[in-house]
Order: structure tokens, then C-alpha cells, then sequence
């Protein structure tokens, strides 16, 4: 369990501070009876088109997680990766501190078979490709979508093209590790002046991180875990674009494609579990720039949070009981045979 020292109630306190923040600045605008009505109004066959879509990509992310994972356990099956993955995100979605990246790390090594720096190199490895599959989206909405106003392809000065550039450096450190190397080498020799012993640790990682990074970038494994990002993130962009079509308001659905990337990336900030505030407020921005209306957009954006949100928390909640089941020893009694006399 985390213990609640000083620094993460300071953390926490943030965290309630800016969703709280979000939340009234996402409500500030909208009309509560006009976003009732547009969520009663949205339209079924398109939402379950959705979920679809979000067991698809995750179905995607678990096969790029095995495929990074074999090497250490390669008789790993589907279903514990698929307890430990689904339990690990179900843990964020209700917990704070990011308490599922924890339990994935530590929690499940014993049950997968991998040693804990081999869980804790993969997760980085995961969020460089989640990264970079965003950028990417992110760019290419810039760059083809059709936003209003002036800022139009742009976001704080940054266009599509700036995106899109700062994704190919992402895949070039998962593409060509060694190349990165030295210079995390060096960046760690400046930080041990300062403090050894967070160096030291650092180190230690970075090692176990870069060798990781080589046994991945070796023939075409990263091309290989590449098109899985690409995939998984494709139908999560999916879900967006199927809840856009499900809420008749939205006059320009495929503003799905934008408030998808701009709505995820903002679960970087400081937040709640299950990214409440920040999440909401980006994707409802995002669907008014190409001209939909703040009920429509808000409505999207909730009902997006809720499909996105739910199923992963279900199915989690199920994936930890079975796997606290099966760390479980029998509870039938043991019976021992009597020798013969």
C-alpha cells in the first residue's frame, strides 16, 4: 500500500487542484439541461461500435506487451498477461499515484515470470511508442483536419509538421538506441556530482533500459511492436470517432480524430484517477475548434471518457480477482496417504 508521506498529500492536493480546476472551467460554459438532452439523444449502435473498437486496440496493446516479454518467460500465455495488464489499468483508473504502473511492475513479476527491471524497462519502452503513435496523430490532425479560427494548425506555436518531427526523434531512439546511449551515459555522470546515489540508481536502470531497447530494435522487433502502437492507437482513435457519430449535435464527427490525441496527452497533467477534468476539458476543446457546438462537444466528450473509462475498470476489477485467486493456495484439505503397514 503507498504511504501517504508528506510529498504525496503535496502530490495529491495537486492533483484535486488542477482537476478540480478543469472541471470548472469545462462546466463553466455549458448549458446542463441542453447536455442532458444531447446525451439521451445519443445513438446506441454507434456507442457499442465503440466499445468494440476500445477491446480491439487494447487486445493490440497486449499483444505488443507479450511481444516484449517472451524473451524473459516464452512460454507466457495470453490470459496472465492479459490478468496483468487489464488489473494494471484498472488500478490507475481507481487509484491515485499511478498505483498501476506499480502493481504491474511489482506486483505481477511473480506471476508472469519476469523480473521486475525487465517490467520496469518494458513500461518505459510502451510509454516511447505510446508517445510517439500520439505525436504522430496529433500531427497529422493538425496538418489535414480543418480547425477554425486562427490558431488553426497550430497548438502553443507548435504546427502538425513540428509534431510529426518530434515523433520521428521518439522513434529514433526506439529504432537506434546505441546512438542514444552515450548521451544518457553522460547525463548521468553530471547528475552523480550532484547526488551518487540517485545516479547510481539511475544507472542502473538506464542499463537494464537500453539493453532492453537493443534486444528490440535487433531485426525487425520494434518495427514489429511499432505497427502494434500503430494499431492499437488507430482504434482507439476508432472510439473517438464512433462516439462523435453516436451524438447527432456533433455537426463535424470527425472531430473525433482530434480530440483523440489532444484528449490523451492531456492525462499527462496532474489529475484525479481516471484523468477527470483534464481529460474532459481538452477533448471538449478539441471538438469546438472544428465548429461543434460546447453541449455537443461536452456530451462527446463524457460519454468518449465513459467508454473509454468503464470497460477497462470492469474487466480490471475481474483480472485482479482472478489473479488474487490465483495466488491463493487450495482451500480444500489435504489429505496425505497412509503408508502401508
Amino acid at each position: 500500500m503507498t504511504r501517504l508521506t508528506p510529498g504525496r498529500i503535496v502530490q495529491l492536493a495537486v492533483s484535486l487542484g488542477v482537476a478540480g480546476l478543469f472541471v470548472w472551467l469545462a462546466v463553466l460554459t455549458i448549458d446542463g439541461p441542453e447536455l442532458a438532452s444531447t446525451l439521451a439523444a445519443a445513438r446506441p449502435g454507434w456507442v457499442a461500435l465503440g466499445v468494440l473498437a476500445f477491446l480491439c486496440g487494447y487486445g493490440c496493446r497486449i499483444a505488443r506487451w507479450r511481444a516484449m516479454l517472451v524473451r524473459d518467460n516464452p512460454g507466457l500465455g495470453w490470459l496472465p498477461i492479459s490478468v496483468a495488464f487489464y488489473g494494471s489499468i484498472a488500478a490507475n483508473n481507481v487509484l491515485p499515484f499511478r498505483a498501476g504502473d506499480a502493481l504491474r511492475v511489482f506486483g505481477f513479476s511473480r506471476y508472469l515470470g519476469v523480473p521486475v527491471s525487465t517490467l520496469l524497462a518494458t513500461l518505459v519502452v510502451e510509454r516511447l511508442l505510446d508517445l510517439l503513435s500520439l505525436l504522430m496523430a496529433f500531427g497529422l490532425a493538425l496538418l489535414f483536419l480543418p480547425l477554425t479560427g486562427g490558431a488553426a494548425g497550430t497548438l502553443i506555436g507548435i504546427g502538425g509538421s513540428g509534431l510529426v518531427a518530434i515523433g520521428l526523434v521518439v522513434m529514433a531512439v526506439l529504432l537506434f538506441p546505441q546512438m542514444f546511449e552515450p548521451i544518457a551515459r553522460a547525463c548521468l555522470r553530471i547528475l552523480g556530482r550532484v547526488s551518487p546515489g540517485i545516479s547510481g540508481k539511475l544507472g542502473e536502470f538506464s542499463e537494464r533500459a537500453f539493453a532492453t531497447l537493443r534486444h528490440l530494435a535487433h531485426g525487425p522487433r520494434m518495427l514489429i511492436l511499432v505497427l502494434w502502437s500503430a494499431c492499437a492507437w488507430g482504434f482507439e482513435g476508432a472510439v473517438f470517432w464512433s462516439v462523435a457519430h453516436a451524438i447527432p449535435a456533433m455537426i463535424v464527427p470527425s472531430a473525433g480524430w482530434l480530440s483523440f490525441p489532444v484528449g490523451t496527452l492531456a492525462t499527462l497533467l496532474p489529475s484525479t484517477p481516471g484523468y477527470v477534468g483534464t481529460f474532459d476539458f481538452f477533448a471538449i476543446k478539441a471538438a469546438q475548434a472544428m465548429g461543434n457546438s460546447a453541449a455537443a462537444s461536452a456530451a462527446f466528450a463524457l460519454l468518449v471518457h465513459l467508454v473509454i473509462w468503464l470497460p477497462a475498470t470492469v474487466i480490471g476489477g475481474i483480472a485482479l480477482l482472478v489473479w488474487n485467486s490465483a495466488k491463493q493456495p487450495s482451500s480444500l484439505p489435504q489429505t496425505r496417504e497412509r503408508a502401508p503397514s
